[in-house]
């Protein structure tokens, strides 16, 4: 008896590189979705009243910023994706203009062996900007732990101030040894958290750029001698 094996569209290597730009959206909407169930519930208010330092707002206002630059960074990628394709489908249309891939290729085709290094440069144009936005990502936690910090000084001066300890103020003296503690801890938490969920996006940043490099050098090795 013949069995015949189905070969699924998905079994084989994949030929494109999946759209950025959509799973992006996707994310910021669940980054909406989420920020709205927070203000329900009155975390927002709760997070920015108990901060007199303000850097748990500093850190949610780099994060913004920081997500918005990813979003730009997947749009000009996705862009580029799209162009690469219609160069490897369409191999006698002209190189289109600002395409990093097309550089690529008209570098190899001048220099089959790579001795200026096109490689080099596509790399460059594909992850370069991706480092400052790993170092804000560190940023994040950085001063998430300033925070902490801070925290903990308010809370030691607090404590070296203290003279005596009368029955009658001590709800006054709680109020006051919280607040150093509680900005040591939200601080630290809104840092950790924000610095997650943007290396998050910045680790698909890379593999999605990863993915278009190979793209470019396995078509480009036609080229080569």
């Amino acid at each position: 008896m013949n069995i015949r094996f189905l070969r699924l569209p998905w079994s084989g290597p994949r030929s494109k590189i999946e759209p950025i730009l959509f799973e992006w959206f996707t994310l910021i909407g669940m980054f909406l979705f989420a920020a709205w169930l927070l203000g329900l519930k009155g975390v927002w208010q709760l997070l920015l009243q108990s901060d007199p330092t303000g850097i748990t707002f500093i850190i949610i206002v780099i994060f913004c910023i920081a997500t918005a630059w990813c979003g730009t960074r997947s749009r000009e990628l996705d862009r580029q994706r799209q162009s690469l394709e219609q160069q490897i489908s369409d191999a006698s249309a002209s190189p289109i203009e600002g395409c990093w891939a097309s550089a690529y290729w008209k570098a190899l085709r001048a220099k089959p062996a790579d001795a200026a290094a096109p490689l080099d440069l596509l790399s460059e144009q594909t992850h370069g900007p991706h480092s400052t936005a790993w170092w804000v990502n560190g940023l994040q936690l950085k001063l998430g732990l300033l925070g902490k910090v801070i925290g903990f000084s308010m809370l030691a001066m607090q404590i070296g101030h203290m003279q005596s300890f009368d029955q009658s103020q001590a709800q006054d003296m709680l109020r006051e040894l919280t607040t150093g503690l509680g900005v040591a801890l939200l601080t630290t938490m809104v840092g950790l958290v924000a610095n997650i969920l943007l290396g998050m996006q910045l680790t698909r940043l890379d593999r999605f750029a990863d993915e278009l490099i190979a793209r470019a050098q396995s078509h480009g090795l036609q080229f080569k001698a």
